[in-house]
């Protein structure tokens, strides 16, 4: 009787805590919500941590914008890595990233990419006839208002006087990886990314890297999500900053920040 008693205590406390769910999350995968431009890397690191630890890691990736609005949403993020500060910055003025657990992870570079069979070369500079190059065709970028890679890329084209000649040409895509798709079937004759994505897709060719002073650092800053469950997320934080991972994000381009 004292041991039903007990039981009945102990699945009510459950229920109150977010019963059984609540503890399948917190024993289950590290959910991690992170810019699509990482997922080569990202899924070759966490393969390795894996391994290493044991635990299961469930990653998902969309634009920086997207899931910051996810995880203002309450979708259940127990990791987030954003292409940009200002996404990150967003939410921890919301209070939904834990305190103390915010660093900058990686950085990488933008880039001009055309068709792996492109005849396109020219300098980036501010006398580069991008418009001209594009002729009746379309630029490929990542959403230039919401999503990183293309505020990086209309930021640098301002700076180098060849944004409003382009403004009205622009393919907006949901993500940096559906720009380059757009590039490498063809379907646009230029587009704007980050070097890394470049490197992972065959079917493109770099053209340019734009200077680093057209735009502001690309940062990756990644934090706990204040309503993590999985205890195991700071762990794998500490692991994607650590010595053991630095090989494999440079090894796809990035550049380390810790």
């Amino acid at each position: 009787m004292v041991a039903r008693v007990v039981s009945v205590i102990v699945l009510a406390a459950a229920a109150c805590l977010g019963g059984p769910a609540a503890f399948a999350q917190a024993g289950g995968p590290v959910l991690v919500f992170a810019a699509a431009s990482l997922k080569n890397a990202l899924d070759e690191a966490v393969a390795i941590y894996g391994k290493r630890t044991g635990t299961g890691v469930t990653v998902s990736y969309a634009a920086s914008s997207a899931l910051a609005r996810q995880i203002e949403a309450l979708a259940p993020a127990d990791l987030f890595i954003s292409a940009d500060l200002e996404w990150m910055d967003y939410l921890q003025s919301r209070q939904l990233i834990r305190r103390g657990t915010r660093v900058n992870l990686l950085g990488n570079r933008l880039v001009l990419i055309a068709p792996g069979d492109s005849k396109a070369s020219f300098a980036i500079d501010r006398s580069m006839p991008l418009a001209q190059a594009l002729g009746d065709g379309r630029l490929a970028m990542a959403d230039p208002d919401t999503v990183p890679a293309g505020k990086y890329g209309k930021a640098a084209l301002e700076a180098l006087g060849a944004w409003t000649g382009v403004a009205s040409k622009v393919a907006r895509a949901e993500n940096v990886r559906a720009a380059l798709a757009l590039v490498a079937r063809g379907e646009c004759p230029l587009g704007i990314g980050y070097a890394t994505d470049a490197s992972a897709e065959r079917r493109v060719q770099v053209v340019g890297v734009f200077p680093a002073g057209t735009h502001p650092p690309i940062t990756y800053p990644a934090a706990v999500t204040a309503a993590a469950k999985n205890t195991a997320a700071e762990s794998l934080l500490r692991f994607l900053g650590s010595a053991e991972a630095k090989p494999v994000f440079e090894k796809h381009g990035f550049t380390v920040r810790q």
